[in-house]
């Protein structure tokens, strides 16, 4: 018969015969962590947030609010509305939410001023920068 390879569990291993040894604690590096660096600077990062909060924000609440609209609206006994409309228009909403969420952050500019209300010239930079960034990962570089 051959012998059993000895287990390994998380609290040590065993040595040949059977009997549990312990491991050696990992030593700590002494060293301090040195502070994180973002690949997204403060303030871009912050004007992706405020055009998500709007672009993004808004259509969700407001694909909520047709839930709750077409309730009251139909138990007060004011409009009848059939479930696949609620459901509808509801989902357009949504759809409309995702898509805020992809334009405010490809809209936001990197530069240190910040750029026009709506960031159209900016979506288009960033986007050609995301699929120049994408293209380089598929090329392994």
């Amino acid at each position: 018969m051959a012998a059993a390879e000895p287990s390994k569990g998380f609290g040590g291993s065993e040595d040949g015969v059977g009997r549990a040894r312990k491991t050696p604690p990992q030593q700590r590096s002494r060293r301090r962590a040195a502070p994180q660096r973002s690949a997204i600077p403060a303030h871009v990062s912050n004007r992706m947030v405020r055009r998500i909060l709007l672009l993004s924000g808004v259509p969700t609440l407001s694909a909520m609010g047709v839930f709750v609209l077409s309730y009251v609206l139909t138990s007060r006994g004011v409009m009848q509305i059939e479930p696949i409309v609620t459901i509808a228009v509801s989902g357009v909403f949504f759809v409309l939410g995702l898509l805020g969420l992809s334009y405010g952050v490809l809209s936001a500019s990197w530069d240190e001023e910040p750029g026009s209300l709506l960031g159209l010239e900016q979506f288009g930079t960033n986007l050609q920068r995301l699929r120049a960034s994408i293209g380089a990962m598929k090329r392994g570089g």
